[in-house]
């Protein structure tokens, strides 16, 4: 077969490995923030993705190298790279209803493990064949590019040089420009289109036409048009908020008493304003026991921290029924902060850093009344503020009649859930700790203290309280304090499985959830569960 002229240029050959790698480390970043709203961001689910697109690539490379001795024809790998654009361009276009058709499916047959079998079943469907696709292109370009084995090493050695940079520039660019500018659908698109004219370039050097370059222009056009949107929540029709940060997917909800934000689509929600002045019905009125215990009728001021602040719903709270308090926030994504002014009404008089909470901490050495750790995401706590050194650096922050409340959003009931781990973790560290269930929910709201008297100054400034709503509340409060009893568990920076202790509980939860149509499944079939389903239904 003749050689096209444009394979002669070498150039073009290590420009086809650079945008390769980048493809793929561009793909695999898509991956995580297309996963991520359906189920988290875990340390569980990026495993999930780097193990199937290392798989991918493995056998892309192991086809590639065979494909390439036993047709040695450039035309079936830039085919290649083709269909792997086309495919890549329709995963905004498909990919969502693919992940919630896995996710129920999942549901249903799946007893356990249930993040790790649907995150791992939708990167098999929807990632691994563009990608081993596009691991075809190393070895192939190899026998394109090696003309002899005199400069086989550095030719090769090119090659994985601008297979690497391209990988380098792959990770920064959708994480830093593209995603926060455009959003991930775009993203993907912008990345296919990038595939598929380095392919376009190539069969249009030869002046043949080639019906996939024709199909895959075709494909892209319809993609960007009906696939550039950055709406996760497909089936929801009045948000008044939908959008990504670098860290999170973000939804606002608005009904005619609250706006509610959620950072994942399946699990839950983070933050809540209230628009009626009232109490939230929600953790963040527990957690307002905190203030109580450390002398919030008694002072004449009170000095405040929150790690993970959100849109501010706890400071919002406070704030409303109490004096002299002088508050701090910090949050990671400045993305929520803005979300927190605009829509949740902060006051503009809370400051509020964007920092990660540990390393707030080990950046300033004021102490505080109360510091507020809520810092769980989607469906776990990060690990470096779960362990006995993040604790004891609490603590040191803390006055010594300070009290520290410690927000715990998946009560787990089995032995060793990932509560125990942090109840556990925390008695270490603090003499006095306290938890209370959050009636009506999965939360429980610890307290802990060096100050053996936090029950005392509780019903003390109980006492105190004028106002009968909130009185009420604390007496809810009160009620339910059960003084915890450490067991054998504690986490250190060293090991903290929390992201496996999180998925232990959220398979309960699912159970819970799903049973009740399970049943109505093995009884009816799935007619009869179509029937329960069906709009109206009561």
């Amino acid at each position: 077969m003749e050689k096209r002229k444009i394979l002669s240029n070498k150039l073009y050959l290590y420009l086809t490995e650079f945008f390769a790698g980048m493809s793929v480390m561009a793909v695999e970043l898509g991956a995580s923030r297309l996963l991520a709203p359906y189920f988290s961001s875990s340390q569980i689910v990026w495993t999930i993705i780097i193990g199937t697109i290392m798989i991918a690539m493995a056998l892309g490379n192991i086809y590639g190298g065979r494909s390439a001795d036993k047709n040695p024809n450039p035309d079936r790998l830039y085919g290649r790279i083709i269909i792997a654009a086309i495919w890549i361009a329709l995963i905004p276009v498909l990919g969502k209803y693919i992940i919630i058709g896995i996710s129920a499916v999942m549901i249903f047959s799946v007893n356990s493990n249930f993040l790790i079998w649907a995150a791992f079943a939708a990167c098999m469907i929807i990632f691994v064949f563009p990608l081993f696709l596009l691991g075809t292109v190393t070895p192939s370009l190899v026998k394109y590019t090696v003309d002899d084995l005199e400069d086989s090493g550095k030719t090769v050695g090119m090659l994985n040089a601008f297979n690497t940079i391209g990988s380098i520039i792959g990770t920064f660019v959708p994480t830093f420009v593209t995603i926060p500018a455009v959003g991930t659908s775009i993203t993907f698109l912008i990345f296919a289109g990038i595939l598929l004219a380095l392919a376009v370039v190539y069969f249009a050097s030869g002046r043949i036409k080639s019906v996939k370059a024709v199909v895959g222009i075709v494909i892209l056009v319809i993609a960007w048009i009906t696939g550039n949107s950055d709406s996760f929540a497909f089936w929801e029709t009045d948000l008044v908020y939908e959008g990504e940060s670098v860290y999170n997917y973000l939804q606002v909800k608005e009904d005619e008493d609250e706006v509610y934000l959620s950072t994942n689509v399946l699990f839950g929600v983070q933050s809540v304003y209230v628009k009626k002045e009232e109490l939230t019905g929600m953790y963040y009125d527990y957690a307002m026991a905190a203030p109580f215990m450390a002398g919030v009728r008694e002072k004449e001021a009170l000095d405040i921290l929150i790690l993970g602040m959100g849109t501010g719903t706890f400071a919002t709270q406070c704030d409303r029924y109490f004096d002299g308090l002088s508050m701090e926030g910090v949050e990671i994504d400045a993305d929520i902060t803005k979300l927190a002014t605009t829509y949740f009404h902060l006051s503009e008089d809370v400051p509020v850093y964007t920092y990660d909470g540990r390393a707030f901490l080990n950046a300033v050495d004021r102490k505080y009344d109360v510091i507020m750790v809520d810092a769980y995401q989607d469906i776990t706590i990060p690990f470096q503020m779960s362990s006995v050194e993040f604790f004891t650096l609490v603590k040191e922050h803390l006055n010594p009649d300070g009290v520290m409340v410690v927000n715990m959003n998946m009560r787990g009931t089995e032995e060793g859930n990932i509560n125990q781990y942090l109840a556990d973790t925390i008695s270490t560290v603090f003499p006095e700790v306290y938890t209370a269930d959050v009636k009506g929910s999965t939360n429980r709201e610890l307290f802990a203290s060096e100050n053996s008297s936090m029950l005392a100054v509780f019903d003390r400034n109980l006492e105190l309280e004028e106002n009968e709503e909130l009185h009420r509340m604390m007496a809810t409060v009160r009620d339910g304090l059960t003084r915890y009893e450490a067991g054998g568990y504690c986490m250190t920076d060293d090991k903290a499985p929390v992201e496996l202790l999180g998925m232990q509980v959220i398979d309960g939860l699912i159970g819970d959830e799903v049973s009740y149509y399970k049943r109505i499944y093995e009884e009816d079939g799935i007619r009869g569960l179509m029937e329960e389903l069906a709009p109206g239904r009561n």
